[in-house]
């Protein structure tokens, strides 16, 4: 976030190579910005390129890294203010929340260039998002919202099913807003969703699951911090997270630094609790990577 910079560095060293700061116009009203956030970076799969959102101009800057004394970025005009996103299911296009203007903005990797922009609400904050096959629309991407109960899925596939791509084709109701992650697993039929930033705690310290292949069915609430039995605090669970097999979610219990947090293992395939790990080391744990 801070200073409004993205620095190109060595891989191996992580040496900066160059600098280059993120001042300028906002896409909308076309006013300068002082300081305008790097919100995410992804590497394409198309390009020798980092894909950069800058919030607050609303812009998605496609960074080439090849010749970085002559370095070549291709300005892609989305909305604002961009946060995070993630890939589709053939990592060719990078969907991305701009939670201020309630719209998803899908970038073309290969073709560098503006795909589309999706109008959804209320304040989407999809993390990574979720790719899963719906029994209707086929593949799909998935976001949650800050703002209200809808979870979101937008169709990904414009060759095999033309007239859903880049449209939503599906919302479902949730337990309510300030939801931060979404999740799901190729080898899972589960789509999981969190609400650490419900003001109802009964919501913030629970987590929805749906069944992808049964999505109108609605949800089952599984009650993750009590399960992790931490005693006082806010206890909010957040951030779902996948071992690399598919058959567990790891959940984090986020309670304030000086309270007790931990990290509860769900079983995937029978939703029933595997494991709690509340070492005194976890404080305040989120993001959780294989």
């Amino acid at each position: 976030y801070w200073p409004p910079q993205y620095v190109i560095m060595d891989g191996d060293t992580l040496e900066p190579l160059k600098i280059v700061s993120t001042r300028g116009m906002t896409v909308d009203t076309q006013e300068y910005h002082p300081e305008p956030r790097v919100a995410a970076i992804v590497a394409s799969h198309e390009h020798p390129e980092f894909i950069v959102n800058v919030k607050e101009t609303g812009k998605v800057l496609l960074v080439n890294y090849e010749d970085v004394d002559n370095m070549q970025v291709t300005t892609i005009g989305a909305a604002r203010y961009l946060h995070d996103g993630g890939w589709d299911s053939t990592k060719r296009y990078f969907l991305t929340a701009a939670n201020k203007s309630d719209k998803i903005a899908v970038v073309d990797a290969r073709e560098q260039r503006l795909e589309r922009l999706i109008d959804v609400d209320k304040i989407p904050h999809p993390g990574r998002g979720a790719n899963i096959i719906d029994p209707e629309h086929g593949p799909v991407w998935v976001t949650s919202a800050l703002g209200n109960e809808k979870i979101t899925y937008i169709g990904t596939d414009p060759v095999n099913h033309p007239d859903k791509a880049w449209t939503v084709v599906r919302v479902l109701m949730g337990q309510g807003g300030g939801s931060l992650f979404v999740k799901s697993h190729p080898n899972s039929k589960n789509l999981w969703v969190d609400t650490p930033l419900n003001p109802d705690t009964k919501i913030s310290q629970s987590i929805a699951v749906f069944d992808i292949d049964n999505p109108d069915a609605g949800f089952e609430v599984l009650p993750i911090a009590e399960w992790a039995n931490l005693g006082d605090g806010p206890k909010r669970v957040v951030q779902p997270e996948y071992n690399q097999a598919g058959d567990e979610v790891w959940f984090s219990v986020w309670n304030g630094k000086d309270q007790r947090s931990a990290l509860v293992v769900v079983d995937d395939k029978t939703r029933k609790l595997k494991a709690v790990l509340d070492d005194p080391r976890l404080i305040t744990p989120t993001g959780k990577f294989n």
